[in-house]
């Protein structure tokens, strides 16, 4: 056994090298020929029901409205209902026929459950599953005293898009629907005091590539990948390690620096549109990809320059990323304004 592994070793690298040189061209220029195809015949998602989780604010709100503008019929879910109200009241002036809303929190299973039942009652089918909701941290690992507070964010980010696609399915196999996966470039790069929520971005891509792949056809699952995108997260809403949730600014200006933040109905634009034609990956903004090529050619590099952008100094206020901001006066350019004030709900 270990001789077949020794010659497997020395032939399948040159072997997978010499195939990929032959069959690149003719898979990129299929895929090319298909991109443009799908782009022409894209879905229309008028009269389609869609199923929003985390809708209350930030890009899930979005999605709200620009699914509306485009004559979706919305089922809108989160757990703050006064929220979810008035974005139900804005999605219906944007065009949507019909919006109900639905209290529930994603990392309980029955609300999960119920979430699904009751758009599928209302509306009698299912087309589109948002898998929106998130929460994030911004601890160092090791000063975590308690690690178990930490796992909501595992509840709500993995398992409470995975509760509610298992839920879904049937209906979304019987309309040859639509999975949206809300991921995160931090599913790939290893920035510091986002330990938990990186992991758990990069658990919804191992799963839903999987998934993707035992569904076929039958279901269409777009993987989407936000950068820096106006919302909770980037006003600085954090879930602490003792348990607590916070906004906490200056902790947002360290971990966000002088990088552009896009708009959330910016983000949600490209996203609807990706979704219609079918897309499997999207990255907003699109060169943040980049990040990605960056991390597989040359890691070491990546993990010197997080480490010494984001751990420098003596404390975290200390560090060159926020110095940078502070230096460059650029905050008022690279964030929208929405995200500069503090009133953020924590509930």
């Amino acid at each position: 056994m270990d001789l077949i592994h020794t010659f497997l070793n020395l032939v399948a690298p040159p072997f997978t090298f010499f195939s990929l040189a032959l069959l690149l061209p003719a898979y990129w220029a299929l895929k090319f020929f298909l991109c443009t195809l799908n782009s022409i015949f894209a879905e229309n998602p008028a009269g389609k029901v869609v199923l929003i989780t985390g809708a209350s604010s930030g890009i899930g709100e979005y999605l709200a409205y620009e699914y509306g503008k485009r004559g979706a019929r919305l089922a809108l879910s989160a757990r703050r209902e006064n929220a979810l109200g008035e974005v139900a009241d804005r999605a219906r002036d944007c065009g949507s026929p019909d919006v109900i809303i639905i209290s529930a929190d994603v990392s309980k299973v029955e609300d999960c459950s119920r979430m699904v039942d009751e758009t599928v009652s209302h509306f009698g089918r299912l087309d589109h599953l948002v898998n929106n909701a998130a929460i994030t941290t911004s601890n160092l690992f090791q000063e975590v005293n308690d690690i178990t507070n930490l796992r909501p964010i595992m509840e709500t980010n993995f398992w409470g898009s995975v509760y509610t696609t298992r839920f879904a399915l049937p209906h979304l196999k019987n309309s040859k629907g639509k999975i949206v996966v809300m991921s995160s470039v931090d599913a790939w790069m290893p920035a510091p005091r986002r330990n938990v929520y990186s992991a758990s971005k990069a658990a919804l891509i191992s799963m839903y590539e999987t998934l993707r792949v035992e569904v076929g056809s039958e279901i269409g699952i777009t993987i989407v990948t936000p950068g820096y995108i106006e919302s909770e997260i980037t006003k600085g809403k954090y879930l602490m390690g003792d348990g607590r949730v916070e906004v906490d600014q200056d902790l947002r200006d360290v971990e966000v620096s002088a990088v552009a933040v896009g708009s959330a109905s910016g983000c949600a634009r490209e996203i609807v549109k990706s979704v219609a034609r079918g897309d499997r990956y999207l990255t907003v903004p699109s060169w943040f990809r980049v990040t990605c090529l960056v991390k597989a050619l040359c890691p070491e590099l990546v993990e010197w320059g997080l480490r010494f952008m984001y751990m420098s100094g003596d404390s975290t206020m200390e560090a060159y990323s926020k110095k940078i901001l502070d230096a460059s006066r650029a905050k008022n350019v690279l964030y929208p304004s929405s995200i500069q004030t503090p009133d953020v709900k924590t509930d």
